[in-house]
Parts: C-alpha cells; structure tokens; sequence
C-alpha cells in the first residue's frame, strides 16, 4: 500500500489460436468466478514490471505487454481507514510457455465472446473489450507488415 493507495495490475493475457484470438481467465479459488488475472503491485516495482512477473510466476508463460487497456480507481476501507485502489489492465500478447500455471487455482483460455460472458465485473467485461480492440488492431498491422516484407522480397 502506497500512502492510503493500492495499486492493482491486470493482465488480459491473449493468444492466436488458428487466427482467433484466445483470452487467459483464471479462477482464484473453488465457487468464485472467472476474472482476469490481478495482483498488488510492491512498492518497489511498476504496475508493468508486476502484471509480467504475474504471468510469469504464476501463469507459467512469457508475455509481451502491447497497451494499457483500461484503468480504474475505487475507494475501499481497509482496518477503518479509506484507501484508493488503483486498477491498471494491460493487453498482453503470450509469446511461451516456460512451466505450468501454478499460481492460479483453475486457468482456462477462452475465445472473446465466451470469455465476456464468464466475466461478471463490468470493469473487467470493459477492459476485455478495450483489450480485444487494441489486439485486433495490433495483429492486423503485424499481418501488414509481414505481407509488405513478404512483398519486397
């Protein structure tokens, strides 16, 4: 906690799969629902700097960050004090697995509109769909560019 502020980094985790996009949701224990990947971020590091150890240590994949997809602020009350939570998503694209996810008690990688319906946060619903919009975007222009290398050689 930074002076009554927590910082929270999400990770909207995507992968192309026979060329559509698949989305990483994990589920923290038994009866709670899918959501994105969050974790307090420690004093010492940055919101990007904590969401790629996350998914590193816990989700057992390299990633590369592409955009921020949304941020977000609440208050909360925490031992009788209020405190403002800062929440940042980042769209991500996974580059590999180095082991298995061993922090998260279920993971489950889903295509965009299957994976909108299992959110049930309207935030987490918005940064999904930011997050998709960023990554359809930089696939196309990825696509484009290997075409015009394609073409100049």
């Amino acid at each position: 906690m930074f002076k009554n502020m927590i910082l929270i980094g999400g990770a909207v985790v995507s992968k192309l799969v026979r060329g559509k996009l698949k989305f990483f949701l994990v589920k923290s224990s038994d009866g709670v629902d899918w959501e994105i990947p969050k974790l307090t971020v420690r004093k010492t590091e940055s919101s990007v700097r904590a969401v790629l150890r996350m998914i590193g240590e816990q989700g057992g994949m390299r990633a590369r960050i592409i955009n921020e997809a949304s941020r977000y602020s609440t208050n909360q009350v925490v031992n009788g004090k209020s405190v403002t939570q800062k929440i940042f998503y980042y769209a991500l694209i996974h580059r590999a697995d180095s082991g298995e996810s061993v922090g998260f008690f279920q993971s489950e990688w889903y295509d965009y509109a299957k994976a909108y319906k299992k959110l049930k946060l309207k935030r987490e619903k918005s940064s999904l769909s930011s997050a998709n919009k960023i990554l359809k975007e930089w696939w196309k222009k990825r696509r484009k560019r290997r075409e015009k290398v394609a073409d100049e050689s």
